[in-house]
């Protein structure tokens, strides 16, 4: 169940910095802090989402050839692992053999159906393409676990304001019956905009007290 508590101390995203990269769920930090997953397709825009979030140019790789991220990647909060920001890897347009897809496709469902830690998804989406068969996929791993997703629909600068606010009201309606679970938001890395409301939204997960 989502909990929303009424003020959340504000978290300084800024000193985010490198913990680690994991290629697998074994290989993960030790499974006691708070985190709060990225994910989406490889041409989403998610490491210009982190990066936009952080105010740092780069502490997620960003590349013009998707999909090269194949780590599970860990950014870690003021000078502490206790509360942490983590990089999934991008999939559906790497130019990578099928096998190995397979392969990060198994630890994302790993790392998501397994993990503790995990307090919330931020889940990304081209707004000129929202709702993809992975993005499906990844609704369905946070809806076996009754967790909070955050949808960012990336890239709103590309449309006009109309044309976004109609793609935003179609995503929420076809997600409406989630609603009590899923939140959707326009949001543009190149223009900083929805940078307020995905603070707060990470600001409630990671400064939920621990339910263990």
């Amino acid at each position: 169940m989502t909990v929303t508590p009424a003020t959340a101390p504000a978290l300084n995203y800024s000193t985010a910095s490198f913990m680690l990269s994991a290629p697998s769920l074994a290989l993960c930090p030790e499974d006691s802090a708070a985190e709060v997953a990225f994910a989406g397709r490889s041409n989403a825009g998610k490491s210009s989402a982190i990066n936009a979030l952080t105010r740092q140019n780069a502490l997620a790789r960003t590349s013009r050839t998707p999909g090269r991220t194949q780590l599970i990647n860990f950014f870690s909060l003021m000078n502490t692992t206790s509360q942490r920001l983590v990089d999934l890897p991008g999939y559906g347009y790497a130019k990578v053999p099928e096998s190995v897809k397979r392969e990060w496709q198994k630890h994302l469902s790993d790392y998501l159906r397994g993990r503790q830690s995990l307090r919330g998804l931020v889940l990304l989406m081209d707004v000129r393409h929202p709702l993809t068969e992975f993005d499906q996929m990844m609704l369905g791993f946070a809806d076996e676990r009754d967790m909070p997703v955050q949808i960012l629909l990336t890239k709103a600068d590309k449309l006009k304001k109309g044309p976004a606010s109609s793609a935003l009201q179609k995503v929420r309606a076809q997600l409406s019956d989630w609603d009590d679970l899923v939140s959707v938001q326009l949001f543009s890395a190149l223009k900083k905009d929805g940078l307020e409301p995905l603070s707060k939204r990470l600001d409630q997960w990671l400064t939920l007290p621990d339910e263990a």
